[in-house]
């Protein structure tokens, strides 16, 4: 019988910890594989990492859990941004690390420029680092090109220099080079992926910085200079609600490639950290129940990250209007961010809500978008159990 739900799996916390995978994640995968190796039901590797390229995640996935992943499978956080074609011709700045232009480029953007090339162009502008600071005055720069957007793809390695110069090209709308005269209001266009202000890797203190402490200094330098507040464009990456468009359209996909002819009712979505995994599955799972009125709700201040032109105006999202997919439960695990002390119920209706929110600025906390459907121990047994709710073996 074709299988009618799919999976949506968190990587970090889930299925690895840094670069070691979790034991029960190749129990897991041996449960979702045929003798053949091949995946029975269709699955999505929905991560908030965007350093590198999909090819490379499907390949570190492919090994940690000894099966073939393809990059079809793989949702980084900048994924969905081949959906912002409105920004594809225009000269933007990138930053990060990993290989940004070449993602950039395979994204659809034509005109990039990074920051290293920034600094390169203006050496006066980073002046933090005193090695780095020019000993004679440089000539003018000549040719560098108008910036007309930032793309944030992930927390970079020199934050200073990357802090110094996205500021840099917002107050003066991307000529870092010109006089400063008025400070432009509203400034170009940000989009930015991946919120997470923490993440596991194999340290045993509490999580690492990820890319929402990044923005959450970026956010408040800006405040803090001009009196107003940094707008984005577009926030991508979970818990956005276009990001869980987009991983529905690829399990659809996938169903359809392997010929399976029941309509994909409900996924799973399996992850570790209740602030970006679970709100995110919940959030879309409430834009599934009120898809029909055209209108997402459950808790978002304002919503650039719904992106509704992007999304429903693209034209392969489009042809997917038929919305089959009911529901998006969520599941958490204990291996990752989310801990705690007493015994783990299998099915619970307990509140997985942190004391402090950790989540980003434009998102309003309510406590029932942190609540899990299910915790779990493990990803093997997320498997399980939604194997049980599907009656599937």
């Amino acid at each position: 019988q074709p299988p009618a739900f799919g999976f949506l799996f968190d990587v970090d916390g889930v299925l690895v910890r840094g670069s070691q995978a979790v034991p029960a994640a190749r129990r897991a995968f041996q449960r979702l594989a045929d003798g053949g190796g091949r995946l029975r039901v269709p699955v999505v590797f929905l991560t908030n990492a965007g350093n590198c390229l999909r090819s490379a995640k499907a390949r570190e996935l492919s090994q940690a859990l000894g099966l073939q992943v393809s990059p079809e499978q793989v949702i980084l956080s900048h994924s969905p941004l081949r959906l912002f074609s409105q920004f594809h011709q225009k000269c933007m700045l990138v930053a990060g690390q990993g290989p940004v232009e070449e993602n950039a480029q395979n994204l659809g953007f034509k005109h990039v420029v990074t920051i290293e090339a920034l600094r390169k162009a203006y050496p006066l502008l980073d002046m933090v680092d005193q090695s780095r600071r020019p000993k004679e005055l440089p000539p003018p720069t000549t040719g560098f090109p108008t910036i007309e957007g930032v793309i944030l793809f992930g927390e970079p390695v020199r934050w200073e220099t990357s802090l110094q110069l996205i500021i840099d090209v917002l107050l003066s709308n991307g000529n870092p080079g010109a006089e400063l005269q008025d400070i432009p209001y509203p400034h170009l266009p940000v989009l930015a992926c991946n919120m997470d202000l923490l993440w596991m890797a194999e340290a045993k203190m509490p999580s690492r910085f990820g890319h929402g402490t990044f923005l959450l200094c970026l956010e408040n330098i800006y405040k803090k200079v001009t009196g107003r507040d940094l707008k984005y464009e577009a926030l991508i990456g979970k818990p956005s609600t276009v990001t869980y468009r987009y991983a529905e359209y690829l399990i659809k996909q996938q169903a359809e490639t392997q010929g399976w002819k029941s309509p994909i009712r409900r996924l799973y979505a399996v992850g570790d950290n209740p602030m970006s995994d679970i709100y995110g599955a919940n959030l879309y799972n409430n834009y599934l129940k009120s898809a029909h009125q055209n209108q997402v709700q459950a808790g978002v201040k304002r919503s650039p990250q719904a992106a509704s032109p992007q999304t429903d105006d693209h034209l392969e999202l489009r042809k997917d209007c038929n919305n089959s997919v009911e529901s998006c439960e969520s599941i958490l695990v204990c291996t990752g961010v989310y801990r705690h002390n007493a015994d783990v119920p299998g099915n619970t209706e307990e509140c997985a809500t942190e004391t402090v929110f950790h989540g980003h600025r434009d998102f309003c906390f309510d406590p029932s978008l942190v609540e899990a459907s299910y915790i779990v121990q493990d990803v093997n047994d997320a498997v399980q159990l939604a194997f049980k709710k599907e009656n599937w073996s």
